[in-house]
C-alpha cells in the first residue's frame, strides 16, 4: 500500500491528476474493506447465532460475551487494539487488519440481525414442522430459515451501508482509504474545502446508491408475499 502511495505522489505534471488517483485508490480500499468485512461478518454472525440459540450454556456464554463486548465498544477502539496490540507481533498489513477488525465488529451486529429474523417467524411454524416428523435441524433449514430470509436480507443491506461509513476510521492505523486520501491531499495542498467535500460527496453517492438498490430489493420481496 505504501508503494502505491509513493507512486501516486511521483510528479506527473498535474497536481489535480495526482489527487484524483489518490482518491480513486482510497475509494477502492474503502469498497474492498467493506465487502470483505461484510463477508467475514456474515460467517461470524451465522456461527454466533447458532451458538446463541444452542441449548448448551458453554456455547451460549462465549457468544453472548462476544456480542456484548463488540456492541459495547467503539469500532475505532477495536481497530486500534487489534492492529497495535493483538496483531502487533504478526506481519499483517493495514488493510488486512482493517478487514479483520470490521469483520469482527460486523459479525456481532449481523448475529443479532439473523437471530431477530429467526425469532420473528411464528413459533407455530416450528411446532408444525416437528409434528410432521422433521428434526429440529430439518425444520430450521426447510421451514424457518426460508421465511426468516425476507426479514434478514434488508437488514443485512443496511448493515453494509453502515459499515461503508464506519470504514472512514481506517486512517487511525495508517491505512489509506477514501477519507485518509482526502486528508493526505488536504495536508499537501493546505486546501480544506475541496478534498473534504469531495470525500463527503462520494460517501453520499455511495450510500444513496446502495440505499436505492436496497429499497428496490425490498419492494421485490414485498411483491412475492
Amino acid at each position: 500500500m505504501q508503494a502505491i502511495i509513493d507512486s501516486l505522489f511521483t510528479p506527473i505534471g498535474q497536481d489535480g491528476m495526482v489527487g484524483i488517483l489518490l482518491i480513486w485508490s482510497g475509494l477502492k480500499v474503502t469498497l474492498a474493506v467493506t465487502l470483505l468485512a461484510t463477508l467475514l461478518g456474515s460467517v461470524l454472525g451465522i456461527c454466533t447465532t447458532l451458538m446463541k440459540m444452542s441449548s448448551h450454556w458453554y456455547l451460549r456464554w462465549p457468544a453472548n460475551l462476544y456480542v456484548s463486548v463488540i456492541r459495547g465498544t467503539p469500532v475505532v477502539v477495536q481497530l486500534v487494539i487489534l492492529y497495535f496490540i493483538v496483531l502487533a507481533s504478526l506481519d499483517v498489513d493495514k488493510i488486512t487488519a482493517a478487514v479483520i477488525a470490521f469483520g469482527i465488529n460486523s459479525g456481532a451486529y449481523i448475529s443479532e440481525i439473523i437471530r431477530a429474523g429467526i425469532q420473528a417467524v411464528d413459533k407455530g411454524q416450528m411446532e408444525a414442522a416437528r409434528s410432521l416428523g422433521l428434526s429440529r435441524g430439518q425444520a430450521m433449514k426447510e421451514v424457518i430459515l426460508p421465511q426468516a430470509v425476507k426479514n434478514i436480507l434488508p437488514a443485512l443491506g443496511n448493515e453494509f451501508i453502515v459499515l461503508l461509513k464506519e470504514t472512514a476510521v481506517i486512517g487511525f492505523i495508517g491505512g489509506v482509504d477514501l477519507m485518509r486520501a482526502g486528508e493526505i491531499i488536504r495536508s499537501r495542498t493546505f486546501e480544506d474545502v475541496v478534498p473534504l467535500f469531495t470525500c463527503a460527496i462520494i460517501y453520499l453517492m455511495l450510500t444513496y446508491s446502495f440505499t436505492l438498490m436496497l429499497s428496490q430489493f425490498e419492494k421485490r420481496l414485498k411483491q412475492s408475499d
